[in-house]
């Protein structure tokens, strides 16, 4: 499609209900949702959109950014966004629209994007938390986990970190920062008490490679590994597949930067 005008359409949703940002067959997904609510504001299909980023089932994104390629412009944005938001679905709201250009590339431009993976652990948590946070009804080791997520700051080797990577995935990745600190980025009244966030930030992930990364950390907490152990996952030579997925619920983008 050949456009002439192009905006960034920065969104949040909770992902609970939906298998994904990408669109599948057969399947809800946030993409989907999002193109059927843009087709029926503007009232025809001459439009694109093309997310910065790929959520699994069930992850959500306080801040999710994709762009908007036209042929028309929008007049007025304010009443567009209103609009748009008065027909999403409840768990999806639009919160800014910006116009940018035919240079700006929405996968390549993001310069960081920031993940937050809530959890807690002991005893089983109030269902109501379910599609925020993963409880582990078992003791974990914070302090443990605090100097293993550190681990990963960096550029290694997540070969093993990535779900069936193919033979062109470059899975030598940076970590810019990966800390364990407590959750007080959101709280409810059903929440369990404490409860604690992975936040983890680079330019980009592969998939699976967060979960992966907090199955292993969970792993270290329960004492099922070592740092040691723990850190020779993350050199090239390292061939075994680390099969522990956490679970997708806890995992949030929770914010995406741009150069």
């Amino acid at each position: 499609m050949k456009s002439n005008h192009y905006y960034l359409l920065h969104i949040q949703y909770l992902g609970f209900r939906f298998h994904g940002w990408a669109k599948q067959p057969k399947v809800k997904t946030v993409h989907h949702m999002v193109d059927r609510t843009l087709g029926y504001v503007f009232d025809h299909e001459d439009y694109k959109t093309l997310g910065g980023s790929r959520t699994d089932a069930m992850v959500s994104a306080d801040q999710f950014v994709l762009e908007l390629f036209l042929n028309t412009p929008i007049t007025h944005e304010e009443k567009f966004l209103a609009l748009f938001n008065l027909n999403l679905p409840s768990d999806i709201r639009a919160l800014a629209i910006e116009e940018t250009d035919g240079e700006f590339n929405i996968i390549q431009s993001p310069k960081a994007k920031t993940y937050l993976y809530l959890f807690a652990f002991g005893e089983k948590a109030h269902p109501f938390s379910a599609p925020f946070i993963t409880t582990i009804n078992a003791p974990l080791d914070i302090e443990l986990m605090k100097v293993g997520a550190n681990c990963f700051e960096g550029t290694h080797e997540y070969k093993a970190y990535c779900k069936k990577p193919s033979e062109k995935t470059n899975t030598q990745r940076t970590i810019d920062a990966c800390e364990i600190v407590p959750n007080t980025f959101y709280t409810a009244s059903f929440f369990p008490s404490p409860s604690y966030a992975l936040r983890i930030s680079g330019k980009g992930f592969m998939r699976n490679q967060i979960r992966i990364m907090m199955g292993e950390l969970i792993r270290l907490g329960q004492n099922e590994i070592t740092i040691d152990e723990l850190k020779s996952s993350l050199f090239p030579d390292f061939t075994e597949h680390l099969s522990f997925i956490a679970p997708a619920s806890g995992l949030i983008l929770h914010q995406v930067s741009f150069d």
